[in-house]
């Protein structure tokens, strides 16, 4: 018992060990350009992509194929031309589907079918009934089980129609719950088919690195027919989404049965030399045709580099050139300064009008005087008269600023003193406080009465004295602070003398 327990031992050890020394044998492959596409140069300049067919609503551009754009009831499939001349392959596929909603409509699917399918088909823009593998990244939840975006596959003889009810639920030969809609990344998909065994490996676009792939799911014993197309197709319901294919990667596991013949080699091998030769041919007799056109012309070496004085003709050029634009630069700095200059000359002959228009007419007798625009020292007097203004204004503000800091210095003196020191205004500040207030309320009675009377209208116009109501105000102002000032500096002295004695 214990030798038959020894042996199953060992023959376990012999079986893993086998088994990962297969398994770690890797086939070699190659890869198919005439099955592929990918950018720059995806599509080109009349929209066509090489080796492929593309219909319905699909749009080939220079760095991707949209199958369905975000619009709804559209339809797009992508196929190639060329049937597959071998039996297993890896098929790379970069894809985004992107939406605006939370919910996307319908999807995507890969197909390897034995005839090209439609181009605006039902299932999922292509043929429901095909003849090989279809591979669905369904986003559309239609039997409402909350299962979606969900990846599947399934395999038809071309007798069964793709049921969408139930998303393919009861057909599908494997699948699994992948999230592949508006991702940072692009979603890839690796599709491998060798020896009946189908695997299908996800990229969630989560990460910009190209190896980190997660298994979907593997199914074996899929047989699938020989010569088949590769395609893609892409469509929209009520619901929409935009489903771009970057890039279609194809290659070929190379096993002793899917090596090609030596003979196929050799006949492109002697097409290609075949045109080579047709090409040189070609160039040889235009060679001949200009000498014997062009009997003079002689072949000169020298002319094939340019000598020291072309050299400095292309500087003096490019000189020329740069000092062209520079002018033309200040050429246009001057126009903007010079549009800015009359835009000011205009805006003060407009203020100057403005003042003129309460001249009064000259006296009958005498010719009225033209208007005159602005003058220059015109000009500098009024922006004097404005500078003296600001400086004016800036002294008042900064000798209030002056007083208020000396009554704030008294009153926080007065704070920290005890408070049996701390004493009220004296009777005779306080008495002169209310009789300038007496005072400003006079003046304010006054205006207020002069206002009544304007807004009457009756009689003719008071006459204006030299010295206007903002003089008075300014003078007034300016003696209360003087005296307020003077008190506060009495009031000081005096708090000085006490504290002393």
């Amino acid at each position: 018992m214990e030798r038959l327990v020894k042996f199953l031992n060992i023959s376990s050890v012999v079986l893993l060990l086998f088994v990962s020394l297969v398994s770690s044998i890797k086939v070699p492959k190659r890869f198919e350009y005439k099955y592929s596409f990918k950018p720059p140069y995806l599509a080109q300049k009349d929209g066509s992509v090489p080796f492929w067919e593309y219909g319905g609503n699909a749009i080939a551009s220079s760095e991707s194929v949209r199958l369905a754009p975000s619009l709804r009831s559209q339809k797009g499939a992508i196929w190639t031309k060329n049937p597959v001349n071998f039996d297993s392959w890896e098929v790379d596929i970069a894809f985004r589907i992107s939406g605006r909603g939370r919910i996307g409509a319908d999807g995507m699917a890969f197909w390897y079918t034995q005839n090209k399918g439609a181009y605006d088909g039902e299932a999922f823009g292509s043929s429901d009934q095909w003849t090989g593998l279809g591979i669905f990244f369904d986003s559309f939840d239609n039997d409402n089980k909350h299962n979606n975006p969900y990846i599947f596959s399934i395999v038809n003889d071309g007798s069964v129609k793709f049921y969408h009810q139930d998303d393919g639920s009861t057909q599908q030969l494997a699948g699994c719950l992948r999230d592949f809609r508006n991702k940072p990344f692009p979603t890839r998909a690796k599709i491998d088919y060798y020896n009946n065994v189908l695997t299908l490996l996800f990229h969630n676009g989560m990460t910009n690195n190209e190896q980190d792939y997660e298994l979907c799911f593997r199914a074996e014993n899929v047989v699938l027919p020989k010569n088949g197309y590769f395609g893609l197709s892409a469509a929209t319901g009520g619901l929409a989404d935009d489903h771009d294919v970057i890039h279609f990667l194809t290659s070929s596991y190379i096993t002793a049965g899917s090596v090609p013949s030596q003979s196929g080699l050799t006949d492109e091998q002697q097409k290609l030399q075949k045109e080579y030769m047709e090409y040189q041919a070609k160039l040889e007799q235009q060679k001949e045709e200009y000498k014997s056109s062009h009997p003079k012309a002689e072949e000169n070496v020298e002319d094939w580099f340019e000598t020291e004085y072309q050299r400095e003709y292309k500087q003096l050029f490019q000189g020329l050139i740069n000092i062209h634009d520079t002018a033309k630069q200040m050429d246009k700095k001057l126009d903007e300064i010079v549009g800015k200059q009359e835009r000011t000359i205009s805006l003060v002959s407009q203020q100057h009008g403005a003042v003129g228009a309460n001249i009064p007419p000259p006296p009958p007798g005498q010719p009225a005087v033209a208007g005159e625009s602005i003058r220059r020292h015109e000009v500098d007097a009024m922006f004097n008269n404005q500078n003296q203004i600001v400086n004016t204004v800036r002294e008042l503000r900064q000798f209030i600023l002056e007083i208020k800091q000396r009554i704030d210095t008294v009153i926080n003196n007065q704070a920290k003193a005890p408070t049996a020191q701390v004493q009220a205004v004296g009777y005779d500040t306080q008495a002169l406080i209310n009789e300038m207030r007496d005072g400003l309320n006079h003046v304010k009675s006054n205006m207020a009465q002069m206002a009544s009377q304007t807004g009457q209208g009756g009689g003719s116009c008071p006459q204006v004295s030299c010295v206007t109501v903002t003089t008075v105000l300014v003078i007034v102002a300016v003696q209360l602070a003087i005296i307020l000032g003077y008190n506060v500096y009495r009031d000081s002295k005096d708090n000085q003398s006490k504290k002393f004695y």
